[in-house]
């Protein structure tokens, strides 16, 4: 028997493949910290906030697909887990948080940091109890981890400080935990109708998501069967884009290529995989869906069919009973669409940028994209980082490009890279920045040092929050509080003990970054990049290029019109005609 319920949480923890936790220790841990002490099989990651901690845990989980642990103690330890929480949440990352709690016999009584955890943390998770007495153990943990690998979501546990300290009321024993393995597989009526829909189809386009993991060859397969064009979502990116003869590119805000017009002008749409939510960027017509989780279907379109099913299995029901053509007058049309999109939009500043000069971020990611190892981990701010990351990493089936696309905080590469290290010490993790990210969690920095983890740090520092920027631009509204000029990100790191330096010239940008990389511990290069290179959605309204005039309209008339000049020089070549 274990000797305390925090003994019997680590045994548990153990038992289920745990190798660490995130967190920082606190009075209301104590007994916990205590117990991973004295047992020395999983080790505590200490971070600087608890936000880093559970951005960890859900960058550990997403990768490896596996359990992953953060804690934090009573009040403001629990307030500051649920930013990362959410991006768990969100993505799918079977994550257990342990949120510690103040005295059982003073809740309730507005208690010094008492808040309930119970319900903070209801909505970003698929279970969340208190442990009350030692009696509920080992019962409880064990239905929260399940729920956390059955569902992929977080499962949290609340626990006293003072209930984790007493003995013991039951043994701990053994008891199998279940990581799913079944296959969704669908009706054969859904697939019938499905391959009646496709054969009486004149043009077929596939747009995929994260959810097609593992059926990457039947997904191309149905793609030259039909000679469908292919278009994703950002979460499908890194599984489809790669060696992909039919990829026409990604759709949403961040998108480029020719994904809109392939998903709009096809006479059938073929959802796989994908809850992408911008429902804005779909045809809410001539569409049909399929997915493994039963509640995606329909929630973000009008649909004629739904197919309840994994991708994997229900393509490979759909494949034979189709008919193959051999038109390929649609799909080339969109490769063309797409190869001229990539010319003048992706392509605009990577060519020819020697003597541009603020360095532009394009041209940084260009050259990152050439230096990675062909399995690095990639780690992508929130904003225009995911803009960059989208357009020019390129994926090739064993590298991994992961951000918190559902959730979308800002300031979860550096933590999410710190998960990806600890989990993967033999691999290269980078953590592409932005400054306004980066600097909301500086002292993360601090714990990658402190953990003398192997990760690289490129900080796209335009001292503007640039995803707001346009934000308000194409809204009407000329940019306000966005600007406060670059920090020294650079001198920052070198002060925490990571190897850092700064780069303003183009010509640099190579050597620094491959320096970097083959640093052994942390590193980060603070690259001066241009504030005024925005992105341009593929697909641009009229409204919103009439907001934009008005923007630019209003910050001449506020006396700017040296930066619209800047502005317009930034992004000619990349503005597409409504």
């Amino acid at each position: 028997m274990s000797r305390t319920v925090a003994d019997q949480m680590i045994e548990l923890l153990h038992q289920a493949g745990v190798e660490r936790i995130y967190g920082l220790v606190g009075d209301s841990l104590n007994p916990l910290a205590d117990a991973i002490r004295r047992d020395g099989r999983i080790r505590w990651v200490h971070v600087h906030n608890e936000e880093g901690a559970a951005l960890a845990a859900a960058a550990e989980a997403q990768l490896t697909g596996r359990l992953a642990v953060c804690a934090g103690s009573c009040g403001p330890g629990n307030t500051h887990l649920v930013q990362g929480l959410y991006d768990a949440h969100r993505t799918g990352a079977p994550v257990l948080a342990i949120a510690s709690h103040i005295p059982s016999v003073q809740i309730g009584t507005g208690y010094f940091q008492e808040t309930h955890p119970e319900h903070l943390f209801a909505e970003c998770s698929g279970y969340c109890e208190l442990i009350s007495r030692p009696e509920q153990m080992p019962r409880m943990q064990r239905m929260a981890m399940q729920s956390a690998i059955a569902h992929r979501d977080v499962s949290v546990l609340v626990l006293p400080g003072d209930v984790s300290a007493e003995p013991a009321a039951h043994d701990t024993g053994h008891s199998d935990l279940v990581t799913p393995s079944g296959t969704v597989v669908p009706d054969p009526a859904k697939v019938d109708e499905l391959a009646r829909l496709v054969d009486g189809a004149s043009s077929v386009t596939l747009f995929v998501g994260a959810g097609i993991a593992g059926a990457r060859d039947e997904v191309l397969a149905l793609a030259g069967a039909v000679q469908a064009p292919i278009g994703h979502s950002l979460g499908g990116k890194e599984w489809i884009q790669y060696d992909n003869p039919y990829d026409v590119g990604m759709s949403g805000l961040l998108g480029y290529g020719a994904c809109y017009e392939a998903t709009h002008e096809a006479d059938l749409l073929i959802l796989i995989g994908t809850d992408f939510p911008y429902d804005d960027f779909l045809p809410q017509a001539r569409t049909v869906q399929i997915d493994a989780e039963a509640a995606h279907l329909g929630r973000r379109t009008v649909l004629e069919l739904g197919v309840h099913g994994d991708a994997r299995s229900t393509l490979a029901a759909l494949l034979p009973r189709i008919t193959a053509r051999t038109d390929r007058s649609f799909l080339d049309r969109m490769l063309r669409r797409h190869a001229e999109a990539l010319e003048k939009v992706v392509g605009a500043y990577t060519r020819k940028v020697s003597d541009l000069r603020p360095i532009h971020p394009e041209h940084v990611a260009d050259v990152l994209d050439d230096e990675m190892a062909d399995d690095a981990i990639a780690t992508v701010d929130t904003g225009m980082c995911n803009v960059w990351a989208a357009r020019y990493l390129t994926p090739n089936g064993r590298r991994r490009i992961i951000g918190s696309y559902r959730h979308g905080t800002m300031a979860n590469a550096l933590p999410h890279a710190i998960g990806a290290a600890s989990a993967f010490p033999g691999r290269q993790v980078v953590s592409l920045s932005g400054d306004g990210g980066l600097t909301m969690l500086l002292g993360e920095l601090l714990t990658a040092v402190e953990h003398e983890l192997p990760l690289t740090v490129v900080a796209f520092n335009n001292g503007s929050l640039g995803m707001i920027r346009l934000e308000m631009m194409v809204a009407g509204y000329p940019s306000f509080q966005t600007d406060h000029g670059p920090a020294d990100l650079a001198g920052i790191a070198r002060a925490a003990g990571a190897h850092a330096v700064t780069v303003e010239d183009p010509d640099h940008v190579r050597s620094a970054l491959r320096t970097a990389l083959d640093h052994d511990g942390p590193s980060l290069v603070d690259v001066r990049t241009d504030p005024n290179a925005l992105s341009i959605p593929p697909h641009v309204t009229a409204a919103q290029v009439r907001g934009f005039a008005l923007a630019a309209t209003r910050t001449v008339l506020d006396g700017g019109v040296g930066k619209m000049i800047e502005l317009a020089r930034s992004n000619l070549r990349s503005i597409p005609r409504p």
